[in-house]
This record gives structure tokens, sequence and C-alpha cells, in this order.
């Protein structure tokens, strides 16, 4: 499918599966984040990988949960390693990590992002790959990581963006190339308007 049509095709998905909740909430569980279509997912692997194919990208990285499988399909393409950030420290990451603090808009509450320094160092060329973009939060507190490993950030993909919210046009403004396969610009309990 060529990223034209697969850009139309992932919006009407939206249009057609997403469930908008109370407090702007926009539930894509069926096929994107909870329940998995793993060819609708196989598609974004393959187009962000097509965004990105000259990068020399040597790590994609995302947040635990929701990004992890995006992520992996576009690693497929990409064959690189996939590496996530904890939202906590457990008992098997060792204490040799590099942190930051994450606000989630979904889940109202502030998490310490965590990943290994072992897994992250100054050689790396990092993509950021993540299922949605509000504010930006996520993905500042993974840019966070990615400054304090002093590796380079290539960009950001990322399946749907609430463009509402700024955060994708904060991160843009200030240099960041971000990459969304569908920005919404309004939504209302009945209704989603996509950014052409």
């Amino acid at each position: 499918m060529v990223a034209g049509e697969f850009m139309k095709y992932l919006k009407e998905r939206i249009l057609q599966d997403g469930k908008i909740f109370p407090g702007e909430v926009l539930k894509v569980s069926s096929f994107l984040n909870h329940q998995i279509d793993n060819d609708l997912l196989d598609q974004i692997g393959n187009h962000v990988s097509n965004l990105f194919a000259n990068e020399k990208i040597t790590k994609i990285m995302t947040i635990e949960a929701s990004g992890i499988a995006i992520a992996c399909y576009v690693a497929r393409y990409l064959r690189t390693p996939v590496l996530f950030a904890k939202k906590e420290k457990t008992s098997n990451v060792s204490d040799n990590v590099y942190s930051a603090q994450v606000v989630s808009y979904t889940h109202k509450k502030t998490s310490t992002i965590v990943v290994d320094k072992e897994f992250l160092t100054k050689d790396d060329k990092v993509l950021l790959v993540d299922d949605f973009l509000a504010r930006g939060e996520a993905l500042r507190g993974l840019i966070s990581l990615i400054d304090q490993a002093q590796a380079t950030l290539v960009g950001c993909a990322i399946a749907i963006e609430k463009g509402y919210q700024g955060g994708g046009d904060q991160l843009r403004a200030q240099g960041v190339r971000v990459e969304s396969l569908a920005i919404i610009d309004s939504m209302t309990a009945d209704s989603i308007t996509f950014r052409e």
C-alpha cells in the first residue's frame, strides 16, 4: 500500500473502530494498543521504515507498554533492536540507569522511566516510536534519556497525534523531526477532524 493510501486507510480505521471517551480520550484498543491488528502494524512498520530508511538508525526506542508492538514492527523493517523505557525500576534492572520523569495525560500520574545504561550509548542513533502523541510528555522523557546517554535523536514516529494538544508542534518548533501517520486537529464526543 503506498503512503497516501495507507494514511487514508489508517484515518478510516480510526473513524470506524475508534471510540471517544470523556476527557478527550480516543480508544483504539480494538486494533492498535490492546488487541492488535498485525496487518495494520505491519503496514505502519513498513511506512515508518520508508520515512527513516536513510538515517542509519541503530536503535528503536519507546516507552512501555503501548508503544512496544509498533516499535517491534518498525524494527523488523529497519533491522534494529528495540529498547523500551520501563515505567518503574524493577529488580531485574541494574542501578546503572538513565531516568526521567514522565506525566501521563491518560493515566493522570507521574512515572519515573528508566533505561539501563548498558543498552543506550553515545554511539546510538535513535528513532522514537509510540502509538500516541498528545502533549509530548512521553517523548520529552525519552529524549531526556537519549540526551543523558549523549546518543543522537534521529526523530519520532507516531501512529496517532492529537494535534490540538500541541505536543507535536512544540517538538517540531524545537527542531525535532516528528512524523505522525494520522494527526487529529479536533475531536468532540461524536466527531474527529484530521489535519490534511
